[in-house]
């Protein structure tokens, strides 16, 4: 890390806010009067998890387990959430696990030749959505999926599930299931956000100048007729019931990340990038206590330093060119550009410091204009009031061959008040120029206090075309969920398997949940004070 970087990243640290801010509880779990330096681990480019000195993992689920008798945990887990039944009891409750989308070849045998049949597009809509599991840590500190509990259920490509908003959406008040499930968030009430991101994929999207239909890579639209305007929402997600809706007042696009902030009054917001080249920052801001049904959806125009409504009754520019709301947020990437909200290279995951208030938004690349490595945006709302219309921004951190990460992606606040995140450098670039020197995915943090603050540590990395994604701490701070995501992507053939992850030998590779503890995250819990 530069010297620039880091003062930078150091006055971040320092700097405070008098704003509420929902976060799931996160109780201070080691002190020390002696701080012990993580050695960072150098870039690798093997089928196995690489950890840093003071870390372990365990295997806590992967493709294919059974969670019930009739379920299995499903394909490409990406984001990951876990809330406690009892505040007073953390080590028992619900763990939520988004599933974004599938390897056809692994998934139901096809590898790209013919069209797909019925069967082959069900088995790949099951497996995508997300998986709800009742998980508690045992005796030993481990964690593990409680077996054929009635909690475990899945949501999935099928499930039908309702708008929540006063008109039809293309026809229907509901929507045939989930997909493209990337980031996500917890509300205040305990239920979970899970976001539909690439939702193009699977059954396209219209060209709204001339009403045809862009088809989807993953051809589901050839079994099923679904209209791309169900997809590309927030879901909300209910872990006790399993009941689930689409929010449509947070609008529509490629939603990477839904992260919540609670007003002093009960009401929230909800902060979400749009992750594609030269998309746009959102935040909603709930009307009523408690709620997501009611509320107005900003851009984020970085420029003015201001947030602007994506709102048809307040902007009569959206009004020339739109029917009404409904409209609006279905084609929301063309209203917020309209307005003069901020193109950004590819805002992935958002996340707020616990100590501080400040908003960082992983801006993960933008090839097209030749921005390779990415950077890490910081905004900081005025007056520290999330439901603010203006803010500050600057540059928290940039990737680069000397700052060492590439293609920042999820982020997490530990106990501790330390930024972690993840890299997502692309498998059809990974090993290639400009990322040779990155080697695989990885996991990085950045420690708040002691004499290593401030600086980037490298302390995992992931198996062969694999990303670390869905970082997420348990309530003492002392074990991170990381799902490890498409080991083997880049496989094009049954009988050339590019990884074998976890399982070794000749096996398949399994997408997985992986608890990761040690006495080296111990000591970073450290209070902050």
């Amino acid at each position: 890390m530069s010297s620039m970087d880091r003062r930078t990243f150091l006055e971040f640290l320092g700097k405070s806010t008098v704003g509420m801010i929902f976060i799931p509880p996160l109780l201070s779990s080691c002190t020390s009067d002696e701080w012990k330096t993580i050695v960072p681990i150098a870039p690798a480019s093997v089928d196995r998890i690489v950890l840093a000195d003071g870390f372990f993992y365990d295997l806590l689920i992967k493709w294919g387990d059974p969670i019930s008798a009739t379920d299995q945990f499903g394909f490409n887990n990406d984001f990951n959430a876990f809330i406690p039944f009892d505040p007073a009891k953390p080590d028992d409750g619900f763990l939520w696990v988004n599933h974004e989308y599938i390897h056809s070849g692994f998934v139901s045998g096809y590898w790209g030749k013919g069209a797909k049949s019925r069967e082959q597009v069900e088995k790949e809509m099951y497996a995508v959505g997300g998986s709800i599991l009742h998980i508690r840590q045992k005796r030993n500190g481990a964690w593990e999926v409680v077996k054929n509990d009635p909690l475990n259920r899945r949501i999935t490509g099928m499930t039908d599930i309702p708008f929540q908003w006063p008109t039809p959406i293309y026809g229907r008040t509901s929507a045939m299931g989930t997909l493209a499930n990337c980031a996500g968030g917890v509300t205040p009430w305990g239920t979970f956000l899970t976001c539909e991101e690439n939702y193009d994929s699977f059954y396209g999207e219209r060209d709204f100048q001339t009403g045809g239909l862009k088809p989807g890579s993953d051809k589901w639209y050839e079994q099923f007729d679904n209209p791309p305007e169900h997809y590309g929402w927030v879901v909300e997600v209910d872990p006790r019931t399993g009941a689930a809706r689409k929010h449509v007042a947070l609008g529509r696009c490629a939603h990477e990340s839904a992260t919540v902030a609670s007003l002093p009054d009960g009401r929230v917001v909800v902060y979400s990038g749009d992750d594609a080249n030269d998309q746009c920052l959102y935040k909603f801001v709930g009307s009523e206590p408690n709620t997501l049904e009611k509320g107005t959806l900003y851009v984020a125009d970085l420029e003015a330093g201001k947030w602007l409504p994506v709102d048809f009754a307040q902007q009569p520019l959206l009004q020339q060119h739109f029917a009404d709301q409904t409209e609006v947020l279905i084609r929301l990437r063309e209203a917020a550009h309209l307005l003069g909200g901020t193109p950004l290279d590819r805002p992935e995951d958002v996340e707020i410091d616990p100590h501080t208030g400040a908003v960082v938004v992983a801006l993960t690349n933008n090839l097209a204009k030749r921005n390779f490595y990415g950077s890490i945006l910081r905004i900081e709302e005025d007056g520290g009031d999330h439901a603010a219309l203006h803010f500050r921004h600057d540059t928290l951190l940039t990737g680069g061959p000397e700052t060492g990460f590439a293609c920042p992606d999820n982020l997490a606040f530990d106990a501790g008040g330390n930024l972690w995140f993840t890299s997502d450098i692309s498998g059809s670039y990974m090993h290639k120029a400009p990322y040779e020197d990155f080697k695989n995915n990885a996991l990085y943090v950045l420690p708040r206090q002691g004499p290593q603050a401030g600086q980037i540590l490298r302390v995992a990395v992931a198996p062969t075309d694999a990303e670390f994604s869905g970082p997420w701490f348990a309530p003492d701070g002392r074990t991170l969920f990381l799902s490890v995501q498409h080991p083997g992507e880049n496989t094009g053939r049954p009988d050339e398997l590019t990884s074998h992850w976890p399982d070794g030998g000749d096996s398949i590779p399994r997408p997985s949940v992986i608890t990761i503890r040690g006495k080296a995250l111990d000591e970073l819990q450290m209070s902050f004070e």
